[in-house]
């Protein structure tokens, strides 16, 4: 069946949505011509779906289920890339034999362009010397993806691993995480070394080495101090009622002393009156007494009975106005009191406003701190999921997983990385430590040529020299052999071997003597030194 060929991508993505039909735009020549994905699922042709094509060579699939917990549906172009017709010299060449061909040649053309489009790739402007091969899988395995200098793809750093908590003379990885017990803070490895010193680890000579990303000492802190907010807080609210309450009482004791005072004030109006109407009547008694005495000299006795009379009338009075003059400072002394007592109720009113204004303040300052530790937590929580027995699906807040996530998987007893795709185990870069071939097998040393040497050896450096054939160390000031002693076939130790050409200038230390078998020549330009006190022997 001969069909145009549309310029269309042999592709279309469709959302989930009940059984269809799910139609594409691209022509194809056969129902097997396209494969169908529910989510990631390959689906397959009548058992799980059919194919209806169009006269133009288009078409839609129909499921046979609904697709129930799918998010989408992918229909791709995927005829199977072979050529099954043969033309032979003076055969038949038909045309519609001929549009198949050139049909079918044309998908499989546009199903190449489809998948390529989908690939990482360089774009056209890179220079022609760009090489986009990865490393091989043994060398790239639990390793980043990174690019060189020139843009060509290289691996990166190696995962780190969770190594626990820490410990003193342990050999860290870059990017390894361990944890400060001495706080609980938890850090991340900037710089491969051999731990020293004691924990803290911020106050360590190598906290240089190390990056905080967990700051657990903080959160400890400011909820402790969160705590003591709330409980001042506490405190001062029952402060401030009790400050109100004796506000209060005092007001109520101002009240009643200041009606004591009015009363001692009435009182002593009234002993003022009673003694001015005795002196009044004291006063008239003596009139009365000098008239009758004038008068009549036989009232005589009358007017001496008269005179004693008003004398202690007199008296009365003059006892009434003192009382009324101590009446009256009681009542000064009580007038007083009730306002200090008023003063002291408005002190202790502004006290108890101000205590509940600290009160809020604390309360507040509390629900930040809280705050801030709970999110640190979560912060933290999110990256580090905890323990499981099987790789986690979602975060510890029902979220979706983001590249750098970390677990301890109880199973394998190791920790595990999700690279935003996948999770796989911790590992460390073989680059940079010293492998083994088995617990009970052998360390392998670098090996290099001599020129391949370390362009600045410190003492103490180990190496196999290929062109010497041998181990050597580095003894502070030149490269030497491993060991020593006796060498023959088997497990004999009979002969001793050295080189027969000095090939390098050296010094024999004045504290030193050596021996040599020869003959042995010293090379042109080259120098041996013998220090005095020192004794080279040639056997």
């Amino acid at each position: 069946m001969a069909i145009p060929i549309s310029n269309v991508t042999r592709r279309v993505v469709y959302a989930a949505s009940g059984t269809g039909p799910y139609a594409f735009t691209f022509e194809i020549l056969a129902n097997t011509d396209i494969a169908v994905y529910k989510d990631d699922a390959l689906l397959t042709l009548t058992t799980d779906y059919t194919v209806t094509i169009n006269a133009n060579g288009t078409g839609s699939v129909t499921l046979v289920a609904s697709p129930t917990g799918a998010t989408q549906i992918a229909i791709v172009g995927n005829r199977t890339i072979q050529r099954t017709t043969d033309f032979v010299t003076g055969g038949d060449f038909f045309a519609n034999t001929v549009n198949d061909e050139m049909d079918q040649q044309t998908i499989f053309a546009q199903q190449n362009a489809e998948g390529l489009q989908r690939a990482l790739s360089a774009p056209q402007t890179d220079p022609t010397s760009i090489n986009m091969t990865l490393p091989r899988s043994s060398v790239r395995a639990n390793k980043t993806l990174a690019f060189d200098t020139n843009g060509n793809p290289t691996t990166g750093e190696v995962i780190g691993d969770n190594r626990g908590n820490w410990a003193t003379g342990t050999a860290y990885n870059k990017r390894d995480i361990v944890k400060d017990t001495s706080n609980g803070n938890v850090y991340y490895a900037n710089t491969a070394h051999t731990s020293t010193g004691s924990q803290p680890i911020s106050t360590n000579a190598d906290a240089a080495k190390w990056d905080l990303i967990v700051d657990n000492a903080s959160a400890s802190a400011s909820a402790s101090a969160a705590a003591s907010s709330a409980s001042a807080a506490a405190t001062s609210a029952s402060n401030a009622s009790t400050s109100a309450s004796n506000a209060a009482s005092s007001a109520s004791t101002a009240s009643t002393q200041a009606s004591n005072a009015s009363t001692s004030a009435s009182n002593a109006s009234t002993s003022a009156t009673n003694a001015a109407s005795s002196a009044s009547a004291a006063s008239s008694s003596a009139s009365t007494a000098s008239t009758a005495a004038t008068n009549a000299s036989n009232s005589a006795s009358a007017a001496a009975t008269s005179a004693t009379n008003a004398s202690n009338s007199a008296s009365s009075a003059s006892t009434s106005a003192t009382n009324a003059a101590s009446s009256a400072s009681a009542a000064s002394t009580s007038a007083s009191n009730a306002s200090t007592s008023a003063t002291n109720a408005a002190n202790s009113a502004s006290a108890a406003s101000t205590s509940a204004t600290n009160a809020a303040s604390s309360a507040t300052a509390a629900q930040t701190a809280q705050a801030a530790a709970e999110a640190a937590l979560d912060s933290f929580t999110d990256t580090y999921l905890g323990a499981f027995s099987s790789d986690p699906t979602l975060d510890n807040d029902g979220n979706a997983l983001s590249a750098g996530d970390l677990y301890f998987n109880t199973v394998s007893n190791r920790v595990k990385v999700y690279s935003g795709s996948a999770w796989g185990f911790v590992s460390v870069d073989p680059a940079l430590v010293v492998e083994k071939t088995s617990n009970t097998g052998s360390g392998k040393l670098p090996v290099g040529t001599t020129a391949e040497r370390d362009g600045s050896p410190a003492a103490g450096y180990l190496r196999f020299n290929s062109t010497l054939s041998k181990p050597e160390i580095y003894n502070g000031s030149a490269w030497g052999s491993v060991g020593g002693g006796a060498t023959g076939g088997g497990s004999d130790a009979v002969f001793i071997e050295n080189d027969q050409t000095v090939t390098t200038n050296y010094t024999i230390p004045s504290t030193k003597n050596a021996g040599t078998f020869g003959p042995v020549s010293v090379a042109s330009g080259v120098t041996v030194t013998v220090s005095s006190g020192a004794v080279w022997t040639v056997i």
